[in-house]
């Protein structure tokens, strides 16, 4: 793995959401989605998630069923989303990340289990409890700390190039 390849790993775990991955699928060759590659336009490799449900248009899943223990939870890659990243993250009582920004990714996190606090670059810090949200600009340094004695579980989400409309019609 080269110095920038590592550094878009240690990005990703600090951030929840991390970098795009390089190459498609298709253009290795492969219809299905590879460990280490982003989902081909909504496919899901059920033999890597096997918990997932997949019908005509969509995948519907646990987060149990993109991984195990503490640490990431591919959601984009275990659902085949496309169109943003999004990973869960269980934690450990006491984990923090480490300082970190994004070059052009907004994010949004939000706090399924447990509770967290968020610290800001300008000393500033708030704690989001289960059920709180969170939008955070790209270029605003920050750093995560899981509070309580008990796992924690919030969900990562990022994305760029603004907001899609209301674009749903009558079916």
């Amino acid at each position: 793995m080269g110095a920038e390849e590592s550094a878009e790993a240690l990005e990703a775990v600090e951030s929840g959401v991390g970098a795009e991955e390089p190459a498609s699928a298709t253009e290795a060759g492969s219809a299905l989605p590879r460990p280490g590659r982003p989902p081909e336009n909504g496919v899901v490799d059920q033999e890597r998630f096997p918990g997932v449900t997949v019908g005509e248009g969509y995948a519907i899943g646990k987060i149990d069923d993109a991984g195990e223990g503490y640490g990431f939870r591919k959601v984009r890659r275990a659902l085949g989303v496309t169109a943003f990243g999004v990973n869960a993250l269980v934690r450990q009582p006491g984990y923090e990340t480490r300082w970190h920004y994004h070059d052009v990714q907004e994010e949004l996190y939000f706090v399924h289990q447990g509770a967290i606090e968020m610290e800001f670059g300008d000393g500033t810090s708030h704690r989001l409890e289960a059920g709180s949200f969170a939008r955070v600009d790209a270029a605003t340094v920050r750093r995560i700390r899981i509070l309580g004695s008990g796992e924690t579980i919030y969900i990562a989400m990022g994305g760029k190039d603004g907001y899609v409309r209301h674009d749903g019609k009558a079916a």
